[in-house]
């Protein structure tokens, strides 16, 4: 199974087609249009099979398959918590879909959204068969030591319930280390930071490989670069 996360900065329905050459199976993407609400026609037949969560119908968070998976919405209580989509694929595996938001939140932004819904949710992912990604906005190189729901916090929590981070499992690095970013704040090449991931269970660690786009290839089409990677 394929998979590409990729926070899109916005228009995917004029991008959706720069990731035609991929070939995954499923797509998230963050930033992007609500396809049932959009007038591109193009965009609408290229999403016919997707989930889709967000207060603005121009920026939302999308899972786009292939038409041969299934995609079922589960119904996990938000809490007001943004933005998550918790889904099955082919009644197989658990995925949670991510992209953190400030969500008007005094304390608990960015990752700590995240941190406040695995609160409420940890229990309810397969041990063996689940994959969380997107863009999580957060790196533990930005911990703060007083703080018990930082970056760090959510990483233990997932390795408690035996679900890894694929990128630094096979590099090998530390979080906090990372030596390919994911994001270029205001597509400045100099500006460069690692703050979108693919975690998965660990039985699904052997089989997996993970690559991460070039900025030569898509900062002219986002300041994210996709995140690509396989399970078998």
């Amino acid at each position: 199974m394929k998979i590409v996360t990729w926070n899109c900065n916005g228009a995917f329905r004029k991008k959706f087609d720069s990731l035609s050459n991929k070939n995954a199976d499923i797509y998230i993407i963050q930033e992007c249009e609500d396809p049932a609400r959009c007038t591109d026609q193009a965009y609408k037949s290229w999403a016919e099979n997707y989930l889709w969560l967000g207060n603005n119908k121009n920026s939302g968070l999308g899972v786009f398959a292939a038409k041969n998976i299934s995609l079922k919405f589960l119904d996990w209580e938000p809490a007001g918590l943004e933005l998550f989509i918790p889904l099955t694929i082919n009644d197989e595996f658990t995925m949670l879909a991510v992209w953190t938001k400030q969500a008007n939140s005094p304390t608990f932004q960015y990752i700590g959204q995240l941190w406040k819904y695995l609160q409420a949710h940890q229990t309810k992912l397969h041990h063996s068969k689940s994959i969380i990604c997107g863009d999580f906005n957060s790196n533990a190189c930005w911990d703060k030591w007083d703080r018990w729901w930082n970056h760090s916090d959510v990483v233990k929590n997932l390795a408690k319930l035996d679900i890894h981070s694929i990128y630094h499992h096979i590099n090998n690095i530390e979080q906090g280390k990372e030596n390919e970013p994911t994001f270029y704040m205001h597509r400045n090449i100099q500006k460069n930071y690692h703050i979108d991931y693919a975690f998965a269970s660990s039985n699904l660690l052997a089989s997996a490989n993970l690559a991460i786009g070039s900025p030569n290839e898509w900062l002219a089409l986002s300041d994210h670069m996709p995140i690509i990677f396989e399970i078998n």
